[in-house]
């Protein structure tokens, strides 16, 4: 049987939030987050590698990173490698991922992830993973992995499972999405308990994918063929001229929550979205203090619940402070408290314009 199983890295995001370790020049997916000696554009590239082959694995990316990839995966030939001039959102990025896969295999089942997760568990996720793409392989549909909460965060989308439905073991249809919801309904979505973290990870077949493109969002009626056109003659790597004229969209908004052609499974594998600070130091092991040290060499005294980044060869000595950030990089120095998003956020642009 020819091997149909393909995956597609997202890896063009620029990781603001995790400001100021994760720059625009160099976002946190092509970071050592946590120290392991490899980042997580690495760690994710060679997680994949264990169960699809090297040259079935394709990586979505900005123009401005390029060096970076080919830094970091010297391994993956050009035609892997799918590069954006401008920034259009994930469904322009899948879009284009799914016709330049359809055009070399149009059997194929994709599987797609982000580049910048934490993943605690790699054989539970390969068996997640294939059980995922031999379901869209016989199903002919779109199936999202999500994850089951252990807190009521209001930073993840949540997936609501139709408990009643199950397709196939262990794989239902969903009732709904709900996109980052409030503290309140976070905490019920816990308490109702069919509630499911989104997390970003899903998977189909490349038919079905470009059946729902062309039928759900009318922009891609005349996209596609010309995506699919332009496949036919140009080096995948070239990405079409009209990529900039593309709507910038969501591919969950866009696809998923719309689509009936979508199933959900839950993850067994241990997973995180190192998407933020306040993300890192709930899902990151901390010390008996509560405290949560990445990667970095600090002395604490009187200190709880706190998260600390800095560069190698930098020693921190903090006292008395309970909740905080405190995170380094080049030239500037972050202290804020860990809850303060909008704060976070105003320093960033602050500084970005200072």
């Amino acid at each position: 049987m020819p091997n149909n199983n393909y995956c597609l890295i997202l890896a063009g995001g620029n990781g603001s939030r995790l400001w100021p370790v994760s720059r625009t020049t160099r976002p946190k997916q092509f970071l050592d987050i946590l120290g392991t000696g490899r980042t997580m554009l690495q760690q994710t590239y060679e997680r994949v590698a264990q169960f699809i082959q090297p040259d079935h694995i394709y990586i979505s990316t900005n123009v401005e990173y390029l060096p970076l990839i080919y830094e970091q995966l010297p391994q993956v030939s050009d035609v892997q490698i799918l590069e954006e001039p401008v920034r259009r959102g994930t469904l322009a990025c899948v879009a284009w991922g799914t016709v330049v896969i359809a055009k070399t295999n149009p059997k194929a089942n994709v599987f797609v992830t982000p580049s910048d997760h934490l993943i605690q568990m790699d054989e539970y996720y390969r068996n997640d993973i294939l059980k995922a793409l031999d379901f869209v392989r016989e199903q002919k549909g779109l199936l999202v992995t999500g994850i089951k909460p252990n807190r009521p965060e209001t930073g993840y989308g949540y997936i609501q499972v139709d408990d009643r439905n199950e397709i196939a073991p262990g794989i239902h249809t969903v009732k709904s999405f709900t996109e980052k919801p409030n503290a309140e309904f976070a905490e019920m979505f816990i308490q109702e308990g069919d509630f499911l973290w989104n997390s970003g990870l899903f998977s189909f077949n490349v038919e079905v994918m470009l059946s729902n493109l062309y039928s759900l969002v009318p922009e891609y009626q005349t996209e596609i063929p010309r995506m699919m056109a332009e496949a036919e003659t140009a080096t995948p790597l070239l990405v079409p001229e009209f990529f900039n004229s593309l709507p910038n969209r969501n591919v969950d908004v866009s696809i998923l929550e719309r689509s009936n052609q979508v199933y959900v499974q839950q993850g067994h594998f241990g997973w995180a979205d190192m998407g933020t600070w306040a993300s890192l130091y709930d899902d990151v092991p901390a010390d008996a203090q509560g405290n949560v040290t990445l990667n970095s060499k600090a002395f604490f005294y009187d200190w709880h619940n706190n998260i600390v980044r800095l560069p190698q060869g930098r020693t921190a000595v903090i006292k008395g402070l309970e909740d905080y950030v405190i995170a380094e990089e080049g030239e500037i120095l972050m202290i804020c408290p860990r809850k303060d998003v909008a704060g976070m956020r105003k320093m960033h642009t602050d500084t970005k314009f200072s």
